[in-house]
């Protein structure tokens, strides 16, 4: 098991360019399966999670190629179906959360899956309900296999293919959305998707198939109607800048950074997460489709306009993503001012404070989904600290606090940074950072 070791103090200055998008390639790679011909997917992140997907597509004998730098080709031309069915397949799908996204071009494609409870971060309960209800509202039915402990998906037997719905769901899943958008597509008639997840990587799912030749409308939107199609063809699609990797990198300029330039963030996706560190009042300015984030002595925190306490929440979007909250309670540990951070989508990811108390911020943990942060004013520096990171979110925000801190901190498990942070201290290194992989 690697670790970082990473020497505190170090100020970083430079221009940094932020990856493809970890989440949206786990949608569109799973989308290549939905037809026969080859697909060119470019500005794919090399992280962990994506390359394992891409590796599970490799063993149900997709054809993929590496024609350049983060640019594959997917061909799904010849599956084996035998293995779709297996329980080596079943038991690698368990090891990888983005999996559960290759159960609706499956069924789409192939009129049946096999699923079990797949892996990933360790944020408290993730429900595939949402996922299995759509599916069911398109005519899909399950059964449990007990000796194997999985669920076996088929389409209605009657038509043979998925049936078009309306349906209601019952919570805006991102994963859900995209499962159920890439099951509709070669459903009979239509089917309209309320509450719909309207993230710009389900935007750019949506975008990629309607290239390939479906029929979607209302993208951008929680109400999406998709008229089904025959079948699709190939096409070639680019990943956005990873928007987590970009807030990222918003946070560790305002901890240690002596002006930094963030390359190519497409503005216009990242909705409000630029004013989230504004608000904390770090400077964010806007340079065409850069950002710059300038030294400051001193940031201070927001107040509403009553006077009262500044309160970050997470929600589905347009509101502020869950992943990076982790980021913006570390840059308040050295703001002047208090914030609370109300974690309202997942119940365990605010328990990694500890470790930031640990080393010696100033947080009161008031229940699994609320943390005050009392700021230091870079009054009161952060001390180095062994410690280990529990997620991919957390993992980075215990990053940025040690490479704020004094002297040399341990991060163990890195691995989950890994899943989500294309050669990270590499890049970092470069910009002036200190950190070592072990």
């Amino acid at each position: 098991m690697a670790s970082f070791q990473i020497e505190g103090g170090h100020l970083l200055s430079g221009t940094i360019i932020p990856q493809g998008a970890k989440n949206e390639a786990l949608q569109v790679i799973c989308a290549t399966l939905l037809t026969s011909e080859k697909v060119t997917i470019q500005n794919i992140p090399d992280i962990r999670d994506v390359n394992n997907l891409i590796q599970l597509l490799k063993d149900i004998s997709v054809k993929v190629e590496h024609p350049s730098a983060n640019t594959f080709t997917f061909q799904a031309d010849q599956l084996d179906l035998e293995y779709l069915q297996s329980d080596e397949f079943v038991n690698k799908c368990a090891q990888l959360r983005g999996s559960v996204m290759m159960i609706g071009p499956l069924l789409a494609r192939m009129g049946k899956a096999v699923i079990t409870k797949p892996g990933g971060d360790k944020i408290g309960r993730r429900r595939l309900d949402t996922h299995f209800l759509g599916f069911e509202k398109l005519g899909a039915k399950f059964h449990h296999v007990e000796d194997r402990n999985v669920y076996e998906i088929k389409a209605s037997p009657k038509q043979g293919r998925l049936v078009g719905s309306y349906m209601l769901l019952d919570e805006a899943s991102v994963t859900g959305t995209a499962n159920i958008i890439m099951a509709a597509v070669f459903a009979q008639g239509t089917t309209m998707i309320y509450n719909a997840a309207c993230e710009p990587y389900v935007q750019q799912l949506c975008h990629m198939l309607n290239h390939m030749g479906a029929n979607i409308s209302g993208i951008g939107s929680n109400l999406l109607t998709i008229v089904g199609v025959d079948q699709l063809h190939g096409t070639k699609h680019r990943l956005l800048p990873d928007m987590i990797e970009v807030g990222s990198f918003i946070g560790m300029a305002a901890m240690v950074g002596d002006g930094v330039r963030i390359k190519d963030v497409s503005l216009k996706d990242l909705g409000i997460i630029p004013d989230a560190f504004r608000r904390l009042g770090v400077k964010v300015e806007a340079d065409g489709d850069d950002l710059y984030i300038p030294r400051q002595k001193h940031y201070v925190v927001d107040s509403f306009i009553d006077g009262t306490i500044m309160t970050l929440a997470d929600a589905p979007w347009p509101g502020l993503t869950p992943d990076l909250l982790s980021v913006l309670i570390v840059v308040a540990t050295q703001a002047r001012g208090s914030v609370l951070f109300h974690q309202k989508m997942f119940e365990s990811r605010l328990f990694f404070v500890d470790r930031l108390i640990d080393m010696g911020a100033q947080i009161i943990l008031c229940d699994p989904h609320r943390a005050v942060v009392v700021g230091h004013d870079r009054k009161l520096t952060l001390r180095a600290s062994r410690m280990s990171s529990p997620d991919i979110r957390a993992g980075i925000a215990l990053l940025i606090a040690a490479m704020s801190a004094n002297g040399t901190s341990t991060i163990s498990n890195i691995e989950q940074i890994d899943r989500g942070y294309e050669h990270i201290e590499d890049r970092l290194n470069a910009l002036g950072a200190c950190i070592k992989r072990v």
